[in-house]
Parts: structure tokens; C-alpha cells; sequence
């Protein structure tokens, strides 16, 4: 029997694109075959390195006695979603008719590392060849076939692709668990991820945010005149033409004046005085961006669209997968393989359509592209140049452009991504824009004033964005030859300088790719030159790791980081370790990875290194003795509520300085933000509050107060304790709608909306809805919709108990007055924005859906008598409506993960819980090790 070799490509739509191009090979379910060949592919990472087992599954957290974890060999397991995949292509691997290998995965490290993990799963013997593509046309397809590489050519790349994977998973794992075991000293699990790429990012953002607290804004005045020629009037502004630019103050600027009274002097002395104008016009260019990659795709989709970047990811990825409208978008190169002007030219092609004639209907293209794709084609602009087409800014994929495939259908949110990726398309083939750009000098009695002035002559790449060339009067009047002016008026403004911008995605992840600047080592800064923080692949997971967190939060398009993330930076910082927050590190790696990739470094040197690195960061936690870590702390601007005096932070603890007052800095792993913590102090209470987490990993909500004893208290807000007191006030309360049982009023309550005959000794009604529902937050606006209109808007922040995995569902009044979920229908989700909100003229369209229970997650909005009821089943003795925070943890077992209202089942058994946290302890471990 003869052998067949077998082809394994990253990707589907490159195994296809291979069939394409060797031609002979017949469809089948999940390969493809010929005569000398069967070809199929991943679909990106199958495997992952497996967690470690041990952690203390007793007390649901990870302890000191186990670290640090440094396995003699790092084993693999199947990622869940590919499992399927990985069969496919180990059932291929070990038929008896395969006798070699290609390995045709994405051309470099990342590529190499998917390729090097199916055949070590599979256990394959077989030899092993490298099929190196820099392009997907059919020629350059044939061409690498002819220049097949040897396995022993690629084992540096193997090893260096193996010790990136396997270092950051030593980082990541340790370093997660040995700060959450340090944070966690004092009881509780107080989960404190870090890693390689997240926890320098983070610190990114710490850094600047820190600036932004620390500053203090300085006055400045700026001098502005309106002067008249013949022509009519125009404006200058003064300027100091002797300033330097300082480098110990970087606020300083030409036109800042400091003094008040110097400003006013100006002011004095040219009021009314003439001038003389000399001015120098001079013609200017200016080129279209480059196409795109991953990286400016989403930092555009954030500042036009406000998209996040994992949105946007989504978003072409679906255009690429689904819509085959546009190339792989998990790219970091902005340029063409060099064989691609033809490609070009067929896509142009495309959009230009071809006219009907007598042989035929023709094709329509995209009209509002085609006159822009056709002026590129009439002029013969698509021609070889380095800027767009060149092989050696390319490592593994080409920059994002459309393909051949007109797209249909797309959401508004798709053809929002699409036109930014074709408009950048078309415009790199046109000209450089044209301007010419006119300066002006007015001098009053020695001052000077200056005026710019900018027209667009020719438009070039900017007619694909609909502009046009402008006149001369679009831009200053016209000043004669030996004109004096008149100074028409003058003043002076006050201003102040401003802090520094707070990052947004966009921002965020320009600092990420440009992070080798912030290094000082000339080696270390061009290690990090073509790869910064993460990939283009990796950071929008990396943002939304942070978010998930709770490192980070949004705020509009802002980026804040939290309380927890500047005490993480306290911690890294305290105790010695700080080399985690810095860029340097990932440099040192991509430095020492690159020397491995050219074999001028072993494997074993590298990881001896890294666990050494691993030792010593466990060592520093294990090792610290004092109760607190040296920072940089806040006192707080509301009173001890006991004696009145001044109440300081330290690393663990709010303190008051005064009298044994104090409150622990992180109750149920939720660290206080400050506003939260002055709250507290001053009103006694807050809440309900989300993301605590039981000693068990749990997540559930609550309320907090402080105790007529000023100890610290849970309050989960017991339905059967509210029922059973006393007649609730509800005077000076506005009530939010008609009760949907009874009719009576609802109004807010401190964890529940409560129908006002559900509550005291009388009641008759038992309408109870929480204010958090599955970790989602319910506003009093929402709960308004609900009892008016019968439905809220789509809540995108319910979190399924079962799976920890958050869906989307509003909430609607069922026939019974009861509380249930219902869901987006397909056709709605096909019809959305990137926001989640369904476009209203498609979804009143969709067919009304049943409620329906969430899979996997409890339906949260079963009325109080059920509730009750199953809480009753499921516990022995009532739970107190309050609890002391050092039994906190306990009461979180049994409270339930929402309100009482929300619950629907009885609390697991015992065993549930290990298994529990077992599966939250394993979800930490996945997400460290990938950062």
C-alpha cells in the first residue's frame, strides 16, 4: 500500500485554499483527499498546558505548602471547544496509510507551537516536513511546496515556541497563587490573578491614573488678537519665538504665559497699536495609515464606534468565518505579500461590477465603492510599492483586506468593521493628499502673534472619505504686500493645564503595542520593536481579562482601574517583586526567545532561568513577615463613626487612628473602592454590592452595615425576617408601578423591589423581585419597565451559577405576576449592534418567544413563597438577616447566589461545593497560565 502524506494547516480556510492550489483532491467531511495527500487543519490552539492538582480543595484555596509548581514535564489537555477538531486530526494522524507530515500551520511561533502539540497528543512517529507560506495565492502556495523545510530547521522555533508557552504558565500559575494565598491569609479566597502581559498592562494604567490623583493644575493666560486689513480680519495668537522646549517641565509651551501681569502687559501694549505681517506659504503632503492589522482595526472600531476591542475582534471575525468578506484578521503585519498585486486588481474588480450586455446580466459590485475602486483601476495606481506590498513586513498573515466575496446581510455593527477595512483598502492605492499650509506672523510694538492657515489643494486618498479640495477662501484672508494691520481687539485668557487623558481601549492598546519604548535597554527595546505587550490576537482577551476581574472597569470609553488593581501594584511592589508590573520582562523573554530561534540559546538554559525567576517570586510571598506592605495609602474624608477621628488605610485594613475602629480593606474578596468605604462610614450601610465570593469560590450579593457594635455585617435581606417584622414606612418612598399580583405599589427596598402588602405581619401578597438577579444589578429604571411595560431592556451581566459564563435575557412580567427570562431571537442578534441592543424595526419582526428558563442558570425571578419554600427544604434553621463578617463565608454557602426572590433550587450539598470550587480553582489556573 502506498503512503499518503498529511497536510495539517492552521485554519479551514487555509487547508482549502491548499486544496485550491495542488488541485486533485476530492471533499470530505473533515479533510480533504488525493492521491498523494490528505490535507485537513486545526481550528487555532487544540491543546493547552494542564493545570496542577494541588490546591487545598478543603478550604477552597490555594496554600503556600504547594508552591512553587515547577513540573518535570508539562502535560496536555484538550481544549473543550476543539475537542472534536483534535479526534478529526488524531484519527488521521494514526491511519496506517499516513506516512509523513506537513506541517502547514501559520508561519511562525505561534503556528509551529499548534503543530508541535497535535503530534506530541497523537504520539505520531512519522517524519516531519514544514510548509513555510508568506502568501495564500495559488502560485506561492506551489512554489512553498517545492521548497519544502526539514523538521531539524525548525526545532529552534519549536523550542522557542514551547518555552514562551510553558514560561508563562509558570509565571502565571505561581504567581496567581501565591498572591492569592498571601491576600487570603486572613481567611476567605481572595483571588489575585497576574501574569506576564496582564499585570504590565495593568500597571500601565495604574501609572497613569496615579498621575492623574497626584495632579495639581497650574494657571496659565494666553494673549489673543483680532487684527483688520483690507481684506476683513483674521486672528492670531502670541508666541514666545525664543522658547526651548524644557525638559523639566513639560508643560511649558510657546504661547503659555505664567504671570498674569505679563499677560496683561501684552494686552496694554498692543491694544489698538498697527502691525506688520509677513507670512511663508509652503505646499505639504500627506500619505493615507497603512492598511490595517488587528491592533489599528480595534483601536479605530473604539474611537470611531466606541467597539471594544474584543467586539471588534468578534465582529471580523465574523466577517471573515461567516461572510468571507474579509482576510484573516489575527494579523500584526499592515502590508501585501508582493505577489498579491493581481489580487488586488480582482477585488477592485468586484466592487466596480461589470455592466449587463447581450451575453449576460452582469454584475452589480458595490456601488458605493465603485467609483473610488475604479478610479484606482482607470489610473493604473495598483503597482508595486514597498509601502503596501512587501514580504519582508510580514510574518505570519497579511494585513486585513476584503477578499473576492461581495458581502450580504451584515448587521449595522459588521458594516460598520467592513467599510473601515475597505475605505483603508481603497485609499492606500490613492495619492498623498495635498495642502498648502500658510503661516503668519503679526507683529505688534515687538510682540509677535502667529496664524495658520491649511487648504486642501488636492484631495488624493481623502476623496475616498468625501472630501474635497477647497478654495483659498476656505482658509485666511488675503494680507497686501507692505499692509499694516490694525489690532481690533486683545485679551487675555486664563486657562488651566489639564491632567493627563485616562486611557481608552484605543489608547490602551497603542500603549501596548508601543510598550518596548518605555524600556531603557537598547537589546531589550528592540526585542519588544515588532511585538510589544501581548499580540494582536491576545491583547483584546488580555483588556477584557483585567475587566473580568475586576482590575479594570468601564466607564463610557474610559478605562478606570480599580482598588484591587492599585493594591496589587502595592503588593508586587512591597515585597520585591516588581519585575512582574514592568515591560522589561517581556523584552528580556522576546530577546532571549529570538537568540533561541537562531540557536544561539538552548531550551534548558531558558526555562532553568524562568524557574529560577519562579522560586523567587514564591520565596518573597512566603517569606514576608509584617502585617502590612509598604505603599502609598489614602486617608479617607469621612470620620470613624465611633469617636469621630481620622480613619487611614493601610495594606489590609481601613484604621481609625484614634480609638480600635476598623474595616477589613476586602469582606467576601470584593476589595472597597473609596467612594464605597466613605459611604459605608458615613451612612452605616451600602448595597446590595456584587462580586463577593464565598471561601468555596461562590460568587453572591449582599448589602453591608455597620453594627450598632461597629462591627462589619453581610445583610442578604431574609424574605422571611422582613415578612415577619414590623410594618415597613413606605412614606416619602416614590413607588416604581403597580404590583403585578395585586395591583398594591412596589417600591425600592435596600435588596429587594417589595410589593407594599408583602411585607409585615398582615401581608397578603408575596411579590419580591432582588435588585440583583445572577450578578446582574437591576436598576430601579429597569424595574419601571418591567411593571409597566412588561419587559426590561436586554441585560447583558446575568452570570449562569452552573457555568460562571454570562448571557444576555430581559426580564419580563410572566401571566402569573411572577418574574421570568426571556431571549434575544437570532433574528434580533443577526440584526444588533455591536452594543446588544436589536435594531427595533428587525426585532419587532422576531417572533414572540416563551419564557423560558436560562440553560445552565437558575431562573433568578421565582416569587418569595417558592423561594422560601426551597430555602426551607434545604436548611434546618433560618438564616439571620444579618450576619457578623467573621461568619461571613459560612452564611455565603448557604445565601443564595441572587436575592431570595431570585432563587429557584435548594443550596448544593456539600460535595457539590468541593466540586465547585475545584472548577473555579481550575478556571484561575487556565486564565494564568495565558497570561
Amino acid at each position: 500500500m502506498s503512503k499518503k502524506t498529511l497536510i495539517i494547516a492552521e485554519k479551514p480556510s487555509v487547508a482549502a485554499d491548499i486544496a485550491r492550489a495542488l488541485g486533485g483532491f476530492a471533499k470530505q467531511p473533515d479533510f480533504y483527499e488525493s492521491d498523494p495527500y490528505v490535507l485537513s487543519s486545526a481550528v487555532g490552539h487544540l491543546l493547552e498546558l494542564h493545570e496542577p492538582e494541588e490546591y487545598e480543595v478543603k478550604r477552597g484555596k490555594w496554600s503556600f505548602a504547594h508552591l512553587p509548581v515547577i513540573p518535570p514535564e508539562f502535560a496536555l489537555r484538550p481544549i473543550e471547544r476543539a475537542e472534536a477538531r483534535l479526534k478529526v486530526l488524531t484519527r488521521l494522524i494514526k491511519r496506517k496509510d499516513v506516512g509523513a507530515l506537513i506541517n502547514a500551520c501559520d508561519a511562525g511561533r505561534e503556528g509551529e507551537l499548534i503543530f508541535r502539540y497535535i503530534v506530541q497528543h497523537a504520539g505520531a512517529k512519522q517524519p516531519i516536513k514544514r510548509l513555510w507560506l508568506q502568501s495564500m495565492t495559488p502560485a506561492a502556495i506551489r512554489e512553498a511546496f517545492a521548497g519544502l523545510r526539514s523538521d531539524a530547521d525548525m526545532q529552534p522555533l519549536a523550542d522557542a515556541a514551547r518555552c514562551r508557552s510553558e514560561a508563562d504558565w509558570l509565571i502565571g500559575i505561581n504567581g496567581t497563587r501565591a498572591m492569592t494565598a498571601f491576600n487570603s491569609k486572613d481567611g476567605g479566597f481572595f483571588l489575585t490573578t497576574v501574569g506576564r502581559v496582564q499585570t504590565p498592562t495593568l500597571a500601565i494604567v495604574v501609572e497613569r491614573e496615579d498621575r492623574i490623583r497626584k495632579f495639581v493644575a497650574r494657571d496659565y493666560w494666553e494673549v489673543h488678537a483680532r487684527f483688520d486689513c483690507r481684506a476683513g480680519d483674521y486672528e492670531g495668537r502670541w508666541f514666545d519665538p525664543a522658547f526651548k522646549k524644557r525638559e523639566d517641565d513639560a508643560e511649558a509651551k510657546a504661547e503659555r504665559i505664567w504671570d498674569r501681569a505679563a499677560a496683561e502687559a501684552i494686552v496694554a501694549a498692543c491694544s489698538g497699536k498697527p502691525g506688520t505681517v509677513s507670512e511663508e506659504s509652503k505646499p505639504s503632503s500627506q500619505l493615507s495609515p497603512l492598511l490595517f492589522d488587528l491592533t489599528s482595526l480595534q483601536r479605530e472600531g473604539n474611537a470611531r464606534f466606541g467597539f471594544s476591542a474584543k467586539t471588534t475582534l468578534s465582529l471580523a471575525q465574523a466577517l471573515y468565518e461567516k461572510h468571507k468578506a474579509l482576510t484573516y484578521p489575527r494579523t500584526d503585519a499592515r502590508a501585501l505579500p508582493q505577489d498579491y498585486i493581481e489580487v488586488v486588481q480582482q477585488t477592485l474588480r468586484m466592487m466596480v461590477g461589470e455592466p449587463a450586455s447581450k451575453r449576460g446580466g452582469g454584475v452589480a459590485g458595490i456601488p458605493e465603492y465603485a467609483p473610488h475602486a475604479a478610479r484606482i483601476l482607470n489610473k493604473g495606481w495598483v503597482r508595486p510599492n514597498r509601502r503596501v506590498f512587501d514580504n519582508t513586513k510580514i510574518s505570519d498573515h497579511f494585513a486585513i483586506v476584503p477578499t473576492l466575496q461581495a458581502p450580504a446581510a451584515l448587521s449595522e455593527a459588521e458594516q460598520k468593521i467592513y467599510d473601515l477595512v475597505v475605505r483603508r483598502f481603497l485609499a492606500v492605492f490613492h495619492p498623498a493628499a495635498e495642502y498648502l499650509v500658510t503661516t503668519r506672523i503679526t507683529e505688534v510694538e515687538g510682540h509677535r502673534f502667529k496664524t495658520e492657515g491649511k487648504v486642501l489643494v488636492e484631495p488624493g486618498w481623502l476623496a475616498v472619505y468625501g472630501r474635497e479640495a477647497q478654495t483659498e477662501q476656505a482658509s485666511l484672508v488675503a494680507v497686501d504686500a507692505d499692509e499694516r494691520v490694525r489690532t481690533l481687539a486683545i485679551k487675555a485668557a486664563g486657562l488651566q493645564t489639564k491632567p493627563p487623558a485616562r486611557y481608552t481601549e484605543a489608547t490602551l492598546l497603542s500603549a501596548m503595542e508601543g510598550a518596548g519604548k518605555l524600556v531603557d535597554d537598547d537589546e531589550l527595546r528592540a526585542a519588544m520593536a515588532e511585538k510589544g505587550l501581548g499580540t494582536p490576537a491576545t491583547r483584546a482577551a488580555i483588556i477584557e481579562g483585567l475587566i473580568a476581574e475586576r482590575y479594570l472597569v468601564r466607564d463610557g470609553r474610559e478605562l478606570h482601574p480599580t482598588a484591587k488593581a492599585f493594591q496589587l501594584m502595592t503588593l508586587l511592589r512591597g515585597l520585591g517583586i516588581d519585575e512582574l508590573t514592568a515591560p522589561e520582562l517581556t523584552g528580556e523573554w522576546e530577546h532571549r526567545l529570538a537568540l533561541m530561534e537562531h540557536g544561539s540559546l538552548r531550551r534548558d538554559v531558558f526555562m532553568r532561568e524562568i524557574a529560577q525567576l519562579t522560586k523567587h517570586m514564591v520565596e518573597r510571598a512566603k517569606s514576608y513577615e509584617s502585617d502590612t506592605v509598604p505603599g502609598d495609602y489614602a486617608t479617607l474624608r469621612t470620620p470613624c463613626p465611633k469617636c469621630g477621628g481620622t480613619v487611614q488605610e493601610n495594606y489590609r485594613r481601613f484604621a481609625c487612628t484614634h480609638c480600635d475602629f476598623s474595616l477589613p480593606k476586602h469582606p467576601g474578596s470584593r476589595t472597597f473602592e473609596y467612594d464605597e468605604v466613605e459611604q459605608l462610614l458615613e451612612q452605616r450601610s451600602i448595597g446590595p454590592l456584587t462580586g463577593f465570593r464565598s471561601k468555596m469560590g461562590r460568587p453572591f450579593a449582599a448589602a453591608l452595615k455597620i453594627s450598632p457594635e461597629f462591627k462589619l455585617e453581610f445583610d442578604f435581606g431574609n424574605a422571611d425576617a422582613e415578612g415577619e417584622a414590623g410594618e415597613v414606612d413606605f412614606s416619602g418612598l416614590t413607588p416604581l408601578g403597580p404590583c403585578p399580583k395585586c395591583g398594591a405599589n412596589v417600591y425600592e427596598q435596600p435588596m429587594a423591589y417589595v410589593c407594599e402588602k408583602s411585607v409585615g405581619a398582615a401581608r397578603s401578597c408575596d411579590f419580591r423581585s432582588g435588585r440583583v438577579i445572577l450578578q446582574q444589578p437591576i436598576e430601579a429604571e429597569q424595574m419601571r419597565k418591567l411593571l409597566g411595560e412588561g419587559r426590561t431592556d436586554l441585560l447583558h451581566g446575568f452570570v449562569s451559577n452552573r457555568t460562571r459564563r454570562k448571557f444576555a435575557a430581559f426580564l419580563i412580567r410572566k401571566p402569573d405576576g411572577s418574574t421570568g427570562f426571556e431571549f434575544e431571537s437570532r433574528l434580533q442578534r443577526g440584526a444588533a449592534g455591536a452594543d446588544g441592543k436589536p435594531a427595533p424595526a428587525r426585532a419587532a419582526k422576531a417572533p414572540a418567544h416563551a419564557p423560558v428558563t436560562p440553560p445552565a442558570a437558575p431562573n433568578t425571578a421565582k416569587p418569595v413563597a417558592k423561594a422560601a419554600k426551597a430555602r426551607k427544604s434545604a436548611q434546618t434553621t433560618k438564616t439571620a438577616k444579618t450576619t457578623k463578617i467573621t461568619k461571613a463565608t459560612k452564611t455565603a454557602k448557604r445565601a443564595p447566589a441572587a436575592p431570595p426572590a431570585a432563587r429557584r433550587t435548594p443550596a448544593p450539598k456539600a460535595p457539590a461545593r468541593v466540586a465547585k470550587s475545584v472548577k473555579v480553582a481550575r478556571r484561575a489556573d487556565r486564565r494564568a497560565g495565558a497570561k
